[in-house]
């Protein structure tokens, strides 16, 4: 008997699109945290900004690899 399983192209796409817009952001933000150092040390906000970048970046991470696991069993 056959798999007549045909992954569901929409429902990915509804996945990655997201995902892909989440790297986009980090990059920017990235940028601009790189950018302005100096003036977010002198507010005392540096901190903050760079544990934002780096949980961000895990969420991204973690979203990213459920995507490819889901793909990869074919549930996508």
């Amino acid at each position: 008997m056959r798999d007549t399983h045909k992954p569901n192209m929409g429902l990915r796409i509804a996945y990655i699109i997201p995902n892909v817009f989440m790297y986009i952001l980090i990059f920017g933000l990235s940028v601009f945290v790189f950018t302005s150092v100096e003036e977010l040390k002198d507010v005392n906000r540096l901190g903050i900004w760079l544990f934002n970048l780096v949980i961000l970046l895990l969420a991204v991470l973690f979203g990213s690899y459920r995507i490819w696991s889901w793909v990869k069993r074919g549930k996508l």
